[in-house]
């Protein structure tokens, strides 16, 4: 116990002798999104977001983020009937399409010459979409990748983002208005790819 308090007091004073900045940014790129547990291809569409870059050490940041993405799933298999002279399901292909406002909470790691390591939570409230059903208006995910910042503050990023929670009501639900059921495994959580660029006010810190 006494070990962990003198660390967290040389942490703590690491940071309150080290200069505070704020900067914000704005960020930008390409998703590539899908449901996992789901025939289907991956939805290419985009995000757009903005930061605050709080550094806290020349290392560590801490830099939270709201952005609006794009995801969903493209040519995804839905079961429309069985073929009982050549013992097949009769299958169709659907584009899926959700619509989120992320809000997230990096932890961001800035070393020499640019490389750059992050990671966070985020909470995504879905704004809109094209399912007949849905589980949840919210999903929880983690976000993990790494990039290269120019001293302008121009970064370049790659970040991988995993939901957690059971968005798609899966048990090849249909509806009473002549829409085919959509053919799920009963756990569909989102998966998404971005690659973008971001840009942080102010420059190199």
């Amino acid at each position: 116990m006494k070990k962990i308090i003198v660390i967290a007091i040389f942490l703590l004073a690491g940071v309150s002798n080290a200069q505070v900045t704020f900067k914000p940014g704005l960020r930008t790129g390409a998703a590539f999104s899908t449901f996992s547990n789901t025939q289907s291809d991956y939805k290419t569409d985009f995000y757009l977001g903005a930061f605050g870059e709080i550094n806290l050490t020349k290392v560590y940041a801490l830099q939270p983020e709201i952005t609006y993405i794009r995801q969903g799933s493209n040519n995804i298999k839905t079961y429309i009937g069985y073929n009982t002279d050549t013992g097949e399901d009769i299958t169709v292909s659907r584009n899926l399409e959700i619509d989120y406002l992320s809000l997230a909470m990096i932890n961001k790691f800035t070393f020499n010459g640019g490389f750059q390591v992050m990671a966070g939570p985020t909470v995504d409230f879905r704004l809109q979409d094209n399912l007949i059903y849905e589980n949840t208006d919210v999903d929880l995910t983690l976000v993990a990748g790494f990039g290269y910042r120019l001293p302008s503050g121009l970064a370049f990023e790659a970040r991988f983002k995993k939901g957690f929670v059971d968005v798609l009501d899966s048990d090849y639900y249909g509806s009473n208005n002549g829409n085919n059921d959509y053919w799920f495994r009963d756990y569909n959580t989102n998966i998404n790819f971005q690659l973008g660029v971001s840009y942080s006010f102010g420059g190199k810190k």
